[in-house]
């Protein structure tokens, strides 16, 4: 098995290295410019060892993961001498394996494997990597390599293309990220009624999960519920009101939010079609 290197200690190469040792692969060392963040990977790593230097790191492994921030991912590949047949791979969900063209130009063999999951918080990450999703972008025998990696996660696997990125990474951005922005809006309109937006993430948890529950259990177009579900007119039409006196700038998201929902009530079969043509007219205003 190949031996691995990380450059970057944040909290995607952290994760990685902490569940990939515990699998079996050889975590060899880490590097990184935050001394404290290498000294914490190698902790939870054993046998790892800390590189001052990230050329002494590249050197000494077989496959390297350069898990810096995106932005830095070309930048820091530029920076190395790489060696024919080794492997250098990204775990970015927007950037593409040209990103790792510097070492390709020099005979590495490089890839990408991004795991759909939120590294807001080390922990939770590493108890949740395994079972992920795995998008990987790469050319044999990259791609049975990171395929033996994501399997070892027991992952499942969706096979990318340069083209495919950038789209598969805005849809993890809406399923998720935006996700975050819809609950933060929802739990500030608790100020209108006297409470906080704790409050309202408190009140919304039971909501929340159910929901996931439901995505889960029973899929769309069945999880839906709600006024657009039940072809709710005047419950909508109020809802425009109530954001129009307390939250005008929210109208233009929710209209648009209501009329995209509208296909998934009329799949479901719980929202008649002249009831969908009301909430289009009224949606659409």
């Amino acid at each position: 098995m190949q031996t691995l290197g990380f450059v970057g200690a944040g909290p995607v190469g952290t994760t990685f290295g902490v569940c990939l040792s515990s699998r079996g692969y050889n975590v060899l060392g880490v590097a990184d410019i935050n001394p404290s963040a290498s000294e914490r990977f190698a902790k939870l790593v054993s046998g790892c060892r800390v590189f001052d230097k990230g050329q002494e790191l590249v050197d000494a492994a077989e496959m390297v993961f350069l898990t810096t921030a995106d932005d830095f991912i070309s930048k820091v590949c530029s920076s190395f001498k790489w060696r024919q047949g080794q492997v250098v791979v990204h775990c970015s969900g927007a950037s593409t394996v040209e990103y790792l063209d510097a070492a390709k130009n020099q005979g590495a063999l490089v890839g990408s494997i991004h795991p759909c999951l939120s590294f807001a918080n080390v922990e939770q990450a590493i108890s949740s990597l395994p079972g992920s999703t795995f998008g990987i972008e790469a050319e044999e025998p990259v791609k049975s390599v990171l395929t033996g990696i994501a399997r070892a996660l027991e992952g499942d696997i969706v096979y990318l293309t340069s083209e495919d990125k950038t789209l598969y990474h805005a849809a993890a951005t809406m399923a998720a990220n935006y996700f975050y922005t819809l609950e933060k809006l929802a739990t500030d309109l608790w100020r209108n009624f006297g409470k906080t937006p704790a409050d309202g993430i408190k009140a919304y948890m039971p909501l929340l999960k159910g929901a996931l529950a439901n995505i889960e259990s029973v899929g769309f177009p069945n999880c839906l519920t709600g006024p657009i579900a039940r072809g709710d007119v005047a419950t909508v039409r109020r809802h425009l009101s109530a954001l129009k006196g307390s939250a005008p700038e929210l109208l233009p998201l929710y209209k648009m939010l209501g009329f995209c929902t509208i296909p998934i009530g009329q799949a479901k079969g719980s929202l008649a079609a002249e009831k969908a043509q009301e909430l289009s007219v009224l949606l659409t205003a």
